[in-house]
């Protein structure tokens, strides 16, 4: 299924935004309504002291990932903010890189649930390593929070 290009372009012009997400590496893999995906490569700078990929920065992509996939069900024009999560780490973050899937679970006018799973990729091959779920806020006429 094609991805509407007005929404395409929303959402990667507002990614391009997030100077964190340029300092992590990530980058846009996928947008569809209600879903995003982030990649980003495994290197030393983002790792901790026994060599697994940091929590936040595993906690950020994911975090990223749900809440771009919440912004997709919002009108053009709105912004979106998290207003909290939780994080399960269920395996270290190692590999090549890592992807975080954001999927919304229930959208809402004004609260929106959704979740992202961050996978650990080795030679091609995925390995669930987090699971992150997130109550995202639709923010309507604020200055400077637009998609």
């Amino acid at each position: 299924m094609a991805v509407d290009p007005a929404l395409l372009a929303r959402i990667e012009a507002s990614f391009a935004r997030q100077a964190f997400m340029t300092t992590l590496g990530a980058r846009l893999v996928r947008v569809a309504p209600g879903e995003v995906e982030i990649a980003m490569p495994v290197s030393a700078h983002l790792c901790q002291q026994h060599g697994f990929v940091h929590a936040g920065a595993v906690s950020s992509i994911a975090d990223s990932a749900a809440g771009y996939a919440a912004l997709t069900t919002m009108p053009a024009g709105n912004g979106v903010l998290t207003a909290e999560f939780k994080i399960n780490l269920l395996s270290p973050a190692t590999g090549d890189e890592l992807r975080a899937r954001g999927r919304v679970v229930k959208a809402g006018r004004t609260l929106t649930l959704a979740m992202a799973e961050v996978f650990a990729v080795t030679d091609g091959r995925p390995k669930l390593c987090a699971m992150l779920t997130a109550t995202c806020m639709t923010i309507a006429a604020r200055d400077g929070v637009s998609d």
